[in-house]
């Protein structure tokens, strides 16, 4: 009775084995970035941002991605800037 046991646990790992090879590999997490100003009046903070997550070991499109979104001054689209991003 053992070795049935056996055989169908050494079967089923044999069958499983190269299911385990093709996981999928982790998504790249997504930073949203919300702004009321627009992409000129944003850029040193977006450069100082940039860098602090440089300084922690995330690099934009290597290991993290992030989707920028600008109201330019238009406070009434922050709201739907935001549910875009969401």
């Amino acid at each position: 009775m053992q070795r049935i046991g056996l055989v169908v646990v050494l079967a089923l790992g044999l069958t499983l084995a190269p299911l385990a090879g093709e996981s999928q590999p982790p998504a790249m997490p997504v930073i949203g970035y919300l702004s009321q100003r627009s992409p000129t009046d944003s850029a040193s903070i977006v450069a100082a941002f940039r860098q602090g997550l440089k300084d922690e070991g995330f690099v934009e499109g290597q290991n993290v991605a992030i989707e920028f979104r600008y109201a330019e001054g238009q406070i009434d689209r922050v709201p739907g800037l935001a549910s875009d991003l969401v």
